[in-house]
């Protein structure tokens, strides 16, 4: 892709041992047991950088950092992730076993007009148990224990949340690997319209349904244009933190 850094999502300013600055938990249901979210630093390529470390037992949150992107203007995602084991019995497939190691989480934003009232019923609840709003499409990227890679899931429990397998099975383990999706093209095959409005971008290790554990680290998420002019000229791109 002849693209550049339009929007960089970097720990790089916050403390090791601390949550990254500026970005929110993501609570799947209240009464959960919380994922623990901190910045360490790694061996990255020779280098030593600031990574978010996740370590889940028996655990199902996230973290995300909120945004208000046109999709069109950034439409691929480069990001990078690390685990040192697969979780046991876990299988996206299944709603008592959907557990992952890594997932890469993009929300949108949309016309719930559109959708069928049982969906908007769905949604009108979600919103009153987590007191916020939930986003009107999900798109999220997974490490999958037994699915190959390529592979599409739609979520148990909710048709607007869905998945794609950019890693499968355990070859991959105690390694840094890299990933760039064209995630508008993605979002078009999986929810069969374009997407609108990038609202946030995040992270979740989740074992809650296993009963596992897992220990994983994730690297800078990068959004990136086919040019450097859909944002304006930003040649190392702005970071939120």
């Amino acid at each position: 892709m002849d693209g550049a850094a339009a929007l960089v999502l970097s720990q790089s300013v916050s403390a090791v041992g601390e949550p990254p600055a500026g970005w929110r938990p993501w609570i799947i249901r209240p009464d959960k047991v919380r994922t623990r979210y901190q910045i360490t630093r790694a061996r990255i390529e020779g280098e030593d950088r600031p990574v978010l470390h996740a370590v889940a037992q028996s655990a199902a949150s996230g973290m995300w950092v909120p945004l208000g992107l046109p999709a069109v203007d950034a439409p691929y995602v480069r990001w990078s992730w690390r685990t040192d084991a697969m979780i046991e019995r876990a299988d996206s497939s299944r709603p008592e076993t959907e557990d992952a190691p890594v997932r890469l989480v993009l929300a949108f934003d949309g016309d719930w007009r559109k959708l069928p009232l049982r969906e908007q019923m769905l949604a009108e609840t979600a919103r009153m148990l987590l007191g916020r709003e939930v986003p009107y499409a999900t798109l999220i990227y997974t490490w999958d224990t037994r699915l190959p890679v390529g592979a599409t899931l739609v979520n148990a429990h909710s048709s607007r949340v869905r998945l794609k397998v950019v890693e499968s099975g355990p070859e991959g383990v105690g390694r840094w690997l890299d990933y760039e999706r064209n995630y508008v093209q993605d979002y078009t095959e999986l929810f069969g319209e374009a997407p609108g409005t990038l609202i946030g971008v995040g992270v979740m290790t989740d074992t809650d349904n296993t009963r596992g554990y897992a220990e994983s680290w994730y690297g800078d998420i990068q959004l990136l244009t086919p040019s450097r002019t859909a944002l304006g000229e930003l040649p190392d791109g702005p970071v939120i933190d």
